[in-house]
């Protein structure tokens, strides 16, 4: 599957941004599919995934009441909805898809396919 994520801009602190991540050469099936940030000098850093077609949903806490993952069917495509956008969001944006278990969700390293980076930033 190839992914390509997009939607990444400039916003304000307290802003908003929706990223998209589109899978062309099949369908996300019974994929997850997550989002990973990584911003300058600092390692990459798990955000959202969901179950593509199941109802597992997880955030990273620092993002938590803030991002919404969410997908559309149709379109084949996940979501990170982003609110109340701070300084420290700020990063490169990487969708990824493939099929972890549960536990390792959050391991970067558990992901088989990867989109290409959004840059999202925030100013203060």
């Amino acid at each position: 599957v190839q992914l390509q994520a997009y939607g990444g801009g400039l916003a304000q602190a307290g802003g908003s941004l929706r990223l998209s991540c589109a899978a062309s050469g099949r369908t996300f099936g019974d994929y997850k599919v997550a989002w990973f940030r990584q911003a300058p000098g600092k390692e990459r850093e798990f955000v959202a995934a969901l179950t593509w077609l199941g109802g597992g949903i997880l955030y990273t806490d620092s993002v938590k009441g803030r991002f919404t993952i969410s997908r559309d069917f149709a379109k084949n495509t996940v979501y990170l909805q982003m609110n109340s956008l701070k300084p420290e969001d700020t990063a490169n944006y990487y969708c990824a898809a493939g099929r972890p278990i549960f536990s390792a969700w959050t391991d970067g390293d558990s992901w088989n396919y990867w989109g290409q980076g959004t840059l999202v930033t925030v100013s203060s």
